[in-house]
């Protein structure tokens, strides 16, 4: 799919896209082989020659997807390809794994990479909202409640509040499991413990330290809770990040302008109406922030459809959804570290809107703000904790 309907999916490039797929795939063949070494039924020479295949295949992708509708997946003409470049090293190629460990443990590499990409960008705007919090820590604004003014309180509090957002998510983030899939044809291991007996045990471990994943005591093909909980954390993610694109929005109108988005030239403008300037990136934000929840809802549904020992169709319905949430959280992240990097935040429109809710005694006066500074303090601090 291309990027013309999802706005700064260029941020997302390398994440889940169909090259990514393939490296990602290539890299669980190639990190096999060097397990099938640990478990004694390769010799360091044939890994060598896989990986060096693997490194090194030339790859029609187009030819590829159409290929793959006959197996139901990419893997099956991925491997035959590879052990055709592997020659008399193909028996390390695959042997012992089935398709689905191969694609399982691919998209949990791409989600490790993509989770430190949107973790990176979860800190630069959870420094900036830091900044903006202990800036404003005293600044009096118009606290609002179902829609209405309520009490004084500041626009350090709010920040704050967005602060903790961000690191809520981050701690989401940190607390994934991701580990390698192996389980064979049908989640027995059968192939490889016939052939290496007790040395078929060293092989996941292998598998896992090559990749830099967890390792996994059992095989979860019908058990994708490893699925899901990336897909919850990442939709935390793009829940925080929505919630302050929707306060800029919502700060930002002329009406209220107590925000503003920061001006970059040529962002932001209009086809019809050269005055605008739109606040384009808390836009595209919010639009992030509605499509996740319905992707997440739809792996769980996938999850809950994963039956026997291998599934058929719900495994399946997972790959694209994955990816696409993936790349919007990696995508949003970007776009809201960028945002509140250049919030401008206008205190004199918001003493003018407490100084007239006062005046119609609507607040009970600029000074009563209760506790707020502290809780600011103490988000900034727990946000030290979580950011490392």
């Amino acid at each position: 799919m291309s990027g013309l309907l999802r706005p700064g999916a260029h941020r997302a490039t390398g994440v889940a896209d169909d090259t990514a797929v393939l490296a990602a795939l290539l890299r669980v063949e190639a990190a096999w082989a060097r397990a099938l070494v640990a478990a004694g039924v390769a010799t360091d020479a044939e890994a060598a020659r896989v990986a060096d295949a693997a490194a090194g295949l030339d790859v029609d992708l187009p030819a590829l997807a159409v290929a793959a509708e006959a197996a139901g997946s990419p893997v099956v003409p991925l491997v035959a390809l590879l052990r055709d470049a592997a020659g008399e090293a193909a028996g390390a190629v695959h042997h012992g794994l089935t398709s689905q460990d191969v694609l399982d443990t691919a998209l949990v590499l791409l989600a490790r990479d993509a989770v430190a990409r949107v973790r990176a960008d979860l800190v630069a705007t959870g420094d900036a909202l830091a900044v903006l919090a202990r800036t404003h820590r005293d600044d009096v604004a118009v606290a609002r409640t179902l829609t209405q003014w309520a009490v004084p309180t500041t626009f350090g509090l709010r920040a704050a509040q967005w602060l903790a957002g961000v690191g809520e998510a981050t701690a989401r983030l940190d607390g994934l499991d991701l580990p390698v899939q192996y389980g064979g044809a049908a989640g027995t291991r059968a192939l490889l413990a016939d052939l290496a007996g007790p040395g078929a045990a060293a092989a996941p471990a292998a598998l896992a330290a090559a990749l830099g994943l967890g390792e996994s005591d059992l095989p979860w093909h019908t058990r994708r809770g490893v699925v899901t909980a990336i897909g919850d954390a990442l939709t935390t993610v793009t829940d925080a990040l929505g919630v302050v694109a929707a306060d800029v929005l919502l700060l930002g109108r002329p009406e209220i302008a107590e925000v503003h988005e920061g001006a970059v030239a040529g962002r932001g403008g209009s086809s019809t109406m050269p005055h605008k300037q739109n606040p384009v990136l808390a836009v595209l934000v919010q639009a992030a922030a509605r499509q996740a929840p319905g992707l997440a809802a739809q792996l769980h549904l996938a999850a809950a459809g994963a039956v026997d020992e291998r599934p058929d169709g719900a495994w399946h319905a997972e790959w694209p959804v994955l990816a696409l949430l993936l790349e919007l959280a990696t995508t949003a992240a970007g776009q809201a570290a960028e945002l509140v990097a250049g919030l401008q935040v206008d205190t004199a429109a918001m003493a003018v809107r407490v100084d007239a809710a006062t005046a119609r005694g609507l607040l009970d006066g600029r000074g009563h703000t209760g506790d707020a500074g502290r809780l600011v303090d103490l988000a900034i601090t727990r946000w030290a904790r979580i950011r490392g």
